[in-house]
C-alpha cells in the first residue's frame, strides 16, 4: 500500500502541474467542490470527421456549425435547484429514485399509491403526477412542460426535450420525431441531443440547397423506458402531431444476455484490485471534491489495467435452428426480448399508418468488444457498466448479442420496407466518445447526430422529390398539441 500511496502522490502533483490534462480526464476544474455534472467536451478532431461518410451534397465543415440557442431556456427556479441538491446530497433508495425524478410528472395509473410503489416511495414526500387520457400505466411518466430543469434539460409545450413545437405546423415544415430511451433523450446537461443536432444539419442542408422547407426535428425520448412504453408514447403523444417521419432508436433497456445462458451464475462482481480496495472515506470524498476524485482515480489506475474483470464460467445455449447471421423474424424464442420489441415495432408501424406517417428503425450502439482494454480512469464508467451492471456476462456474449440485435433490426426494416438508419455501423469504435457502454459524451453525441443526418438524407431527398413531404394537414383534423395537466401532491409514507 505504501508504494501505491507514492504513486498517488506523484500522480496528483503531476495533475496539479497540468490542469489542461486533468480537465480532459474528467471534465472538472481541479478544485471543484462539490461535484455535479461534468461538462464534457464536444470537440471532434477534423481528421476523424473526414473519415465519417457523408451523403451527396453534404459539406464536412457543417459538422462544426452549432444550432442556435434554445429560445425557451430560462433560469432554473431557486426552489427547484435547492430541492434537486437536497435529494442529490441525501440519496435514498440508491439509483431507484434520482434527483431528476422529482421533476417528472408520473402517470397515476403507474404510480398508484406512491407509498406502496417500489420506486416512488423513496420520493421526499412530494411528486408531480398526471392522469393519462387512456387510463393506461405506460408511459410511466412525462417530463414537466415548458421548464428548465436543474439537470440542464429544457422542455417544450408537451414536455419533450428541445425548442418549442411549431403551432400550428407550417405548410413548408417537415416534421420528424425521434423516439427512444436515455440514449435518445441524451444527457440532460449537454447543450443539444443528437436528434436536435441532426435536425439542425438538415436545415443547414436545406438552406444550402435553396429549398423552401424547414425541418422540425423533435425528441420524444426519455430515460428508463422500454419498447412497450415507446409504443405508448407514439400512440398518445406522437400521433396527434402527424409527423412525416418517426425514427426509433433503442436497444439497451431490454438487452438481457441471460436469454442465451443455461444457468446464470450467482455472485457479485470482483474488481481486479490486487493492491486492496479503495477506502470508503475516499469514495465518499470523491463525490464532493475533484481533487479527491483524482486521488481515487490514481489508486484505481495503480491497481487495474483496464481489462475485462474476472467472470465465472457458464454455458451458452444458442436457440436451436436460429440462424445468427440471418435471423428468422418469426422465431418464437428470440434472445434479448426481440419478440417483444418486434411486437411493439409492429404496433408503432400500424399506429403511424393511421395518420400517414413514415417509420424508420435504427441500429443500436453497444461499446463492447471481446478482448478490449480500456483506460481504467478515463473509461471507468464503461468498465463498470459492462462488468458490474451486466455481471456476470462476458464481453464476447454481449458483443455477439449486440450484433445479432442489429442484424434483426436491419432485417425487420427490410421486411417492412422501412428506412434503416445504421448508426452502429458508422460509429467510430473509440471509448473517448462514450460516457459508458451505450451513452455518449458530447463529442460522441455530435458524431451520432452527424451519422443520423447523413443516413436520413437519402430518404428525405426521395420524399421531397416525389412531393410526399411535407404532408398537408388533413382538412378538419384536430391541431391541438398533446399537452397534459400536471399537479403537485404531498404525502407521508412514515419513513
Amino acid at each position: 500500500m505504501k508504494n501505491v500511496l507514492l504513486v498517488v502522490l506523484s500522480t496528483v502533483l503531476s495533475l496539479v502541474a497540468a490542469e489542461a490534462v486533468v480537465r480532459y480526464i474528467d471534465g472538472y476544474a481541479l478544485f471543484t467542490m462539490p461535484l455535479r455534472e461534468a461538462t464534457w467536451s464536444g470537440e471532434v478532431k477534423s481528421d476523424l470527421v473526414d473519415q465519417l461518410p457523408v451523403a451527396a451534397g453534404v459539406q464536412k465543415d457543417w459538422f462544426s456549425v452549432d444550432p442556435p440557442a434554445l429560445p425557451n431556456r430560462r433560469p432554473v427556479p431557486e426552489a427547484w435547484q435547492k430541492l434537486f441538491h437536497a435529494i442529490e446530497d441525501n440519496p435514498v433508495g440508491g439509483m431507484l429514485f434520482r434527483p431528476v425524478d422529482i421533476f417528472k410528472a408520473w402517470n397515476t395509473a403507474f404510480a398508484g399509491d406512491p407509498c406502496k410503489h417500489r420506486i416512488l416511495h423513496f420520493a421526499p414526500g412530494q411528486l408531480y403526477i398526471y392522469d393519462p387520457a387512456d387510463g393506461k400505466p405506460t408511459p410511466p411518466y412525462r417530463f414537466l412542460p415548458n421548464a428548465t430543469f436543474p439537470t440542464g434539460l429544457v422542455t417544450n409545450q408537451i414536455g419533450w426535450r428541445g425548442a418549442p413545437i411549431e403551432e400550428p405546423r407550417g405548410d413548408k415544415t417537415i416534421r420528424i420525431v425521434f423516439v427512444g430511451s436515455s440514449t435518445t433523450v441524451d444527457y440532460h446537461h449537454v447543450p443539444f441531443s443528437w436528434p436536435e443536432l441532426a435536425g439542425h444539419w438538415l436545415n443547414v442542408w436545406a438552406k444550402a440547397k435553396g429549398l423552401p422547407f424547414h425541418f422540425e426535428v423533435l425528441n420524444a425520448g426519455r430515460e428508463s423506458i422500454i419498447s412497450t412504453d415507446i409504443a405508448a408514447i407514439v400512440r398518445t403523444e406522437v400521433l396527434p402531431l402527424r409527423p412525416d417521419l418517426v425514427v426509433y432508436y433503442e436497444g439497451g433497456n431490454q438487452f438481457r444476455p441471460d436469454s442465451i445462458v443455461d444457468s446464470v451464475p450467482r455472485g457479485t462482481p470482483t474488481r481486479p484490485n490486487p493492491q486492496g480496495e479503495i477506502p470508503q472515506w475516499l469514495k465518499v470524498a470523491a463525490r464532493y471534491s475533484a481533487l479527491a476524485g483524482r486521488v481515487r482515480s490514481a489508486l484505481v489506475a495503480a491497481a487495474e489495467d483496464g481489462r475485462e474483470w474476472p467472470k465465472p464460467d457458464y454455458k451458452v445455449i444458442w436457440p436451436a435452428d436460429l440462424n445468427e447471421q440471418d435471423p428468422d423474424l418469426s422465431y418464437p424464442n428470440l434472445p434479448v426480448n426481440l419478440n417483444t420489441i418486434q411486437r411493439d415495432l409492429d404496433q408503432i408501424r400500424t399506429d403511424l399508418a393511421t395518420v400517414g406517417s413514415d417509420f424508420a428503425v435504427s441500429s443500436f450502439v453497444w461499446f463492447v468488444k471481446d478482448g478490449m482494454v480500456l483506460d481504467p480512469v478515463r473509461h471507468r464508467y464503461i468498465l463498470e457498466q459492462l462488468n458490474i451492471n451486466n455481471y456476470p456476462f462476458r464481453y464476447r456474449e454481449m458483443e455477439r448479442l449486440a450484433q445479432f440485435q442489429n442484424r434483426l433490426l436491419a432485417k425487420y426494416a427490410a421486411a417492412h420496407g422501412l428506412p434503416f438508419v445504421d448508426i452502429a455501423r458508422y460509429t467510430p469504435f473509440n471509448p473517448d466518445f462514450f460516457a459508458d457502454a451505450v451513452h455518449t459524451n458530447y463529442a460522441g453525441t455530435r458524431i451520432r447526430g452527424w451519422i443520423a443526418f447523413n443516413q436520413l438524407l437519402p430518404t428525405v431527398e426521395k420524399h421531397i422529390a416525389d412531393g410526399s413531404w411535407p404532408r398537408p394537414w388533413p382538412a378538419g383534423a384536430p391541431r391541438e398539441l398533446p399537452t397534459f395537466a400536471a399537479r403537485h401532491i404531498t404525502f407521508d409514507c412514515g419513513q
